[in-house]
């Protein structure tokens, strides 16, 4: 287990400036999520903190120790890639202690490590199987088993779940959180689905054109997002984001210095028609079961989605008023800062 500590990370490709100036600390036993956008730097950053990618400017340390030009073996970390990169024709037990074989780690030392990680991950009835016998969710769990045996100071995952399909996703996702309370581990993980970032993380660092946006607890940036990028990332389904100039905005009062303004879906309540705030008509209606999405849009063109319970009854084609309480409004300045935040 380890702190690490980036200072004013930066990263040029050519003329391309993938990471600008990044500075972060990890707690140690934390489980800390990187995510944003395709392009965003996030894969970069955790590859410059393995040592996968040199950096221009900054220093990165790991357990209070200068790591920066170190090479990736000799920094105390473990990477799961998105691809498990498992030797096809060798045994789950053989793919596990062959990192242990070649460091001449002695035979008893690496059958303790291998059968203590299997008891953790639930492999100890697979050890002898190839990675062809296994399913997606037990190749991914034999490449985290792997890791757990170098006993790494740093746990590093790069979008491990990626290949997965969606049930195999939340089972490994409930895994994965239970291996990091076992283990009580500093972890570092890499997606680019917020969902995961907000189910699993203690922190999550919200990456935008190779700089942090903000760094903060899930429900912190969910509720108090500092920009206009965060408050519209995360969420599932996003943050309503319409212009002060929309016909939306003429119903409320807004701060005069914003340009844009938002309010999550969940916030907006459905009223008679000529009774709320605005008038709106359905387009589409997802019926997922114990909630409905409803998509409206108005004359003007503006769009709103409107999250309801699953046994709401309203149709498409159907004009409803829609009620936005003001105390739940966001709004943004023009540079997309947060002037206020929606309680």
């Amino acid at each position: 287990m380890a702190t690490v500590e980036l200072s004013g990370i930066s990263k040029f490709y050519g003329a391309v400036h993938a990471l600008k100036d990044v500075s972060l600390t990890v707690a140690d036993g934390a489980f800390v999520v990187f995510v944003g956008p395709s392009g965003c730097g996030k894969s970069t950053l955790l590859r410059a903190i393995a040592g996968l990618e040199s950096i221009d400017d900054g220093q990165i340390r790991i357990a209070d120790r200068d790591v920066t030009r170190l090479e990736p073996a000799d920094r105390g970390l473990s990477m799961v890639f998105q691809s498990y990169a498992l030797y096809p024709h060798m045994s789950v037990r053989a793919n596990m202690e062959f990192g242990m074989k070649v460091n001449k780690v002695p035979p008893e030392e690496r059958t303790r490590k291998v059968e203590e990680a299997a008891r953790i991950l639930q492999l100890t009835d697979y050890l002898d199987r190839k990675p062809g016998q296994l399913s997606g969710g037990q190749r991914q769990r034999v490449a985290i088993g792997r890791s757990i045996v170098k006993d790494p100071k740093v746990f590093l995952f790069d979008e491990p779940l990626s290949n997965l399909d969606a049930k195999l996703r939340v089972q490994m996702r409930v895994e994965l959180e239970a291996l990091h309370k076992e283990l009580n581990a500093t972890m570092i993980y890499v997606t680019h689905d917020q969902v995961e970032a907000m189910t699993m993380a203690d922190q999550i660092v919200v990456l935008n054109d190779g700089r942090v946006e903000q760094v903060g607890a899930p429900m912190e940036l969910y509720h108090t997002p500092k920009t206009e990028f965060v408050a519209g990332f995360i969420g599932s389904p996003a943050m309503n984001i319409l212009p002060a100039a929309s016909s939306v905005a003429a119903s409320l009062s807004l701060d005069p210095a914003a340009t844009s303004f938002g309010i999550r879906p969940e916030h907006i309540t459905l009223t008679a028609p000529a009774t709320g705030t605005l008038d709106m008509k359905i387009s589409v209606k997802e019926q997922l079961g114990g909630e409905s999405y409803l998509y409206l849009s108005a004359e003007d063109g503006t769009r709103l989605v409107v999250k309801t319970l699953g046994e709401d009854a309203s149709a498409p084609g159907q004009t409803v008023g829609l009620h936005l309480p003001a105390d739940r409004i966001h709004q943004f300045a023009a540079d997309g800062v947060t002037l206020s935040n929606g309680s």
